[in-house]
């Protein structure tokens, strides 16, 4: 079974037992989280999709750690016109473990 998810403003294709980063989600380590933004819910050759969001279909997680991803540098230049821009960013994510689906 596999879910569609929406989370951070992005939509990422769960299974159970899989770990994923998100944006940052509010929580402790070790605690349980439920993902009601379903978009859509598959087993097998049946699929229920949501028109926008399955009502009572939930994804049950747990919060495994939180982080900060890999620096990305930026750099803008205009040619001939003397600029140049350096800038770095770094963003927070959450790894979490998906536990259960259920439609």
């Amino acid at each position: 079974m596999y879910a569609v998810i929406k989370s951070g403003g992005k939509q990422y294709r769960v299974i159970q037992g899989e770990t994923l980063k998100v944006e940052t989600i509010a929580g402790e380590i070790g605690s349980a989280i439920i993902l009601d933004k379903v978009l859509m819910v598959g087993s097998g050759d049946a699929v229920s999709v949501g028109k926008p969001l399955l009502t009572g279909a939930k994804v049950t997680a747990t919060i495994i750690s939180n982080g900060r991803g890999d620096k990305i540098r930026i750099f803008k230049m205009r040619r001939r016109k003397h600029y140049q821009k350096h800038q770095g960013h770094r963003q927070n994510y959450t790894e979490i473990r998906i536990d259960g689906i259920s439609a």
